[in-house]
């Protein structure tokens, strides 16, 4: 009777194991809707104050539209979260204003305004 039971629970453990792998695996890496608002807020209090809807108020030619992160070799929100972290020209780094993965979150959700032309919706 005991090995019964055992197979049994190992066969529940093993399905519930798959779906939760297939579920996670199968939805794509976009943001979900909690880190799109926490990207959001990220912005809003690290980056908005200069880079106002992807703008820049102190080098207008620096900015967070698609045509410019293009035109200055930023291809992707990989490269947007290490010049948050780090910095660049004159703009210091948020590294530790942004905490664990907050650069990551917040290049991701710069990127998809960029791509979408900071239209908010």
């Amino acid at each position: 009777m005991k090995k019964k039971y055992k197979f049994l629970f190992l066969k529940l453990r093993d399905f519930f194991l798959i779906t939760f792998l297939s579920f996670f695996f199968y939805f794509p890496k976009e943001l979900n809707a909690s880190e799109t608002d926490l990207g959001k807020r990220i912005f809003k209090n690290n980056c908005a104050g200069c880079h106002i809807n992807g703008g820049n108020i102190i080098r207008r030619s620096k900015n967070l539209k698609i045509s410019s992160l293009k035109r200055n070799g930023i291809d992707n929100a990989k490269d947007i979260a290490e010049i948050a972290r780090q910095g660049i020209g004159i703009m210091g780094g948020y590294k530790d204003e942004l905490g664990d993965n907050g650069d990551q979150i917040v290049a991701d959700w710069v990127w998809e305004q960029a791509q979408k032309a900071w239209i908010q919706e």
